[in-house]
């Protein structure tokens, strides 16, 4: 019971930082189930979260999830769940409620526009320890780099070919990216045993 109450409260601290739809959320993951508690390592985590992309909901709350799973079963990914939902219900009741009283004020405007800036910080702090753990030879940066050039220009791409328009997206980009790192895998693989 005390590893349920103590995967739930983990989460439920990881939750109260929601800010950001779940991508804020990343170096505090980071930092607290790799470096403090140890349930994963940092290639695990930057697994779940790449599984956490690809499947549908917030990827904290996903990657929670795994962690929970892989802790103490599927009764541990629920717990983890819950824990990392939590506070956002929460603050989310709390701020519906009271939302229309207080919109209007200029510092909750300026308020929400610090928070929105701290956001993009965290982010970006999660996108450099990820970089580092999975960024780490030449095809994998040429895996990075055509991804984040499709990403970047993919609405000029949709307007280029409407006829496939479709294909520009993040769950493209994700199955195109593991297809090049497996067949960049099985290409090494291939030069070693020549």
């Amino acid at each position: 019971m005390r590893e349920y109450l103590q995967l739930f409260w983990t989460f439920a601290q990881v939750g109260v930082c929601t800010f950001g739809g779940g991508y804020a959320m990343l170096p505090i993951l980071q930092r607290e189930i790799v470096e403090k508690k140890g349930w994963a390592t940092a290639e695990e985590l930057a697994d779940y979260f790449a599984i956490g992309q690809c499947t549908p909901g917030v990827i904290a709350v996903n990657t929670a999830t795994f962690v929970g799973a892989k802790r103490k079963g599927n009764l541990g990914g629920v717990v983890a769940t819950l824990g990392v939902i939590f506070p956002s219900v929460v603050i989310i009741v709390l701020i519906a409620a009271f939302l229309k009283s207080f919109a209007h004020i200029p510092a909750v405007g300026h308020a929400f526009a610090g928070v929105r800036a701290a956001v993009v910080a965290l982010i970006a702090s999660s996108v450099l320890k990820l970089g580092k753990t999975t960024v780490k030879n030449l095809p994998s940066v040429g895996v990075f780099l055509a991804v984040f050039l499709l990403s970047v220009f993919d609405k000029p791409l949709e307007a280029a070919f409407p006829a496939v328009a479709f294909l520009f997206g993040p769950v493209t980009y994700v199955v195109l990216a593991g297809v090049a790192g497996l067949a960049l895998s099985l290409a090494r693989k291939g030069g070693k045993g020549k």
